[in-house]
């Protein structure tokens, strides 16, 4: 008999109020999953729309957007994971929601389906938390899955969850993690279990949905954000089920990318330090009621005839259209020379550039809030960060598609971190960060199996920035920024190469690194140039 409270709210929404009904969804092995429904004004059945998240779904602003979703004809279903917060079971995080022994997700999107107020029609959605979870319950494949809304969510834990480039954040998931946790206990616990397993194993691979593309057998429309270290989850979202999805997957991805960050609405042109002209801002709530009134209800509201991909080329600050992402590119060069220069011509003389990862003194990031979108000038201006500049530009200048870095990097300590920042230097002299990026050199190679370094080897580290559409206007300079902190954003690497634990290391030194570049060792950024 399932537990079940009838709690009628007069949640004060634009549209109307809902009634909200508290219900404990069984799942197979016997845990009981915390679910809020919201129902609409008069008689049903109605399609349900479907949100999961591990924290906490009570807030005021949260229950008037469920309410909100019912009032257009929806159930609105708002569940927290198992064992957080009153849902049952033990705290595992993303791991009972995909493939193993436990399908959370599809459980209950079975369940909802099968009620009398259902029309057995269900769709899902939510960014985040909620957008890691609709992937993976794509690929478990419930019959009555619909299709989904996913907004700025990801792929794989490790490469972009608990881990960035291999750098292991443990602060940044502790608090949460004992928060949302009904028993904090076990919230430690699967945090402990995270930091047993530091690098890419068969441990991760149970939270990596880049494996299950042709599972995932759903139309879904997807949006990415460009100051969002998770934009790379997102487009990676559409690129993997566009070409590897099922037959009712493959196609039938939609992909909007816009200049904000990451999670909440897109409906403010003004993100963080940057102002957008108004064309920036997107009306997120009512184009996935369009979606999913054509997708569950069956309505023309012509979502199926908008091309697939739509992107905001910043600087420009206009939409475009494209049949498909990643757009035709070629790929330019501009080196890392002497005296800070950044040039589109490989550098004769051989030179380094020195400084120093402390961790009792990191280049300042304050807070974990992302720090795109900011002028950078006051992070540039420590000790230990070597910049990089253009002169300015004579013409604009437009990057859409993949940044890469390729660094020479020598270090005197067995492993140390290498942090870029890709910036946009204005003539009145802000530097706005467009990406930012690491990766721990002990994974320059493989995140499967880590090596130290030998003290005072060159190595050639090549990684990923991220996507962007950048146009830097005439005037404008290109800026690259390179360091081994950048705190509290990044957590300081000790340099001694330990895998970080769940109680701070008192153990840690003071590494001395050096950038190469020259002729014999070009350290570069590869830049995406309009291509055909």
């Amino acid at each position: 008999m399932l537990l079940s409270i009838l709690v009628f709210a007069a949640l004060a929404s634009a549209a109307d109020s809902a009634a909200e009904r508290h219900e404990m969804i069984p799942m197979r092995d016997g845990a009981r999953l915390s679910t809020y429904l919201y129902f609409p004004a008069g008689e049903g059945p109605w399609p349900v729309l479907y949100e999961q998240r591990y924290a906490n779904l009570r807030g005021e602003a949260q229950r008037k957007r469920y309410a909100a979703l019912a009032a257009k004809g929806y159930v609105a279903a708002a569940q927290n994971f198992r064992g957080t917060h009153q849902s049952e079971g033990v705290y595992q995080g993303y791991r009972a929601l995909g493939w193993g022994e436990l399908k959370d997700g599809y459980d209950t999107v079975e369940w909802l389906a099968g009620q009398k107020w259902s029309t057995g029609k269900v769709g899902t959605f939510g960014g985040s938390q909620a957008g890691y979870a609709q992937n993976f319950l794509a690929v478990t494949q419930p019959p009555h899955l619909v299709a989904q809304y996913i907004i700025d969510g990801g792929l794989s834990l490790f490469h972009l969850g608990y881990r960035l480039g291999g750098i292991t954040r443990v602060e940044r998931f502790k608090e949460g993690m004992l928060g949302d946790a009904r028993v904090p206990a076990e919230g430690r616990r699967h945090l402990e279990d995270q930091l047993a397993h530091p690098n890419y194993d068969d441990w991760w691979k149970q939270e990596d949905c880049t494996l299950h593309f042709a599972k995932m057998n759903v139309p879904a429309f997807i949006v990415a954000s460009w100051f969002d270290f998770m934009s790379r989850g997102s487009i990676d979202s559409y690129i993997g089920r566009h070409n590897q999805g099922g037959a009712n997957a493959r196609g039938k991805q939609w992909l909007l990318i816009g200049p904000w960050l990451h999670g909440g609405q897109k409906s403010n042109p003004k993100v963080a330090e940057m102002q957008f002209p108004p064309n920036a801002a997107f009306d997120l709530d009512a184009h996935m009621i369009q979606w999913f009134d054509y997708h569950l209800k069956g309505k023309p509201t012509g979502v199926d005839k908008a091309p697939k991909v739509r992107y905001y080329a910043m600087g420009e600050n206009n939409w475009r259209e494209a049949g498909d992402w990643p757009r035709p590119v070629k790929t330019a060069a501009l080196y890392l020379a002497a005296g800070g220069k950044l040039a589109e011509s490989k550098p004769a003389q051989a030179e380094t550039s020195e400084f120093l990862s402390d961790p009792a003194n990191p280049a300042p990031s304050p807070g974990r809030a992302e720090p795109t979108a900011r002028d950078g000038r006051a992070f540039e201006s420590h000790k230990d960060v070597r910049v990089f500049t253009s002169e300015p530009l004579p013409s604009a200048k437009e990057w859409t598609g993949l940044v890469q870095a390729e660094l020479y990097v020598s270090s005197d300590a067995p492993d140390t971190d290498v942090i870029v920042r890709v910036s946009d230097v204005y003539p009145d002299g802000r530097s706005m960060l467009l990406l930012n990026a690491p990766r721990r050199l002990k994974y320059r190679d493989s995140f499967e199996h880590p090596t130290l370094l030998r003290k005072d080897k060159v190595y050639k580290v090549a990684f990923d920035l991220g996507y962007i559409s950048q146009v830097f206007a005439a005037g404008h300079r290109i800026r690259i920024a390179v360091s081994s902190t950048m705190a509290d954003y990044f957590e300081p690497n000790p340099n001694t190469g330990e895998t970080p634990a769940f109680d701070k290391s008192a153990r840690s030194r003071v590494a001395r690194n050096r950038i190469h570049h020259g002729a014999a060792f070009p350290s570069r950024i590869l830049a995406p140039l309009p291509g055909q």
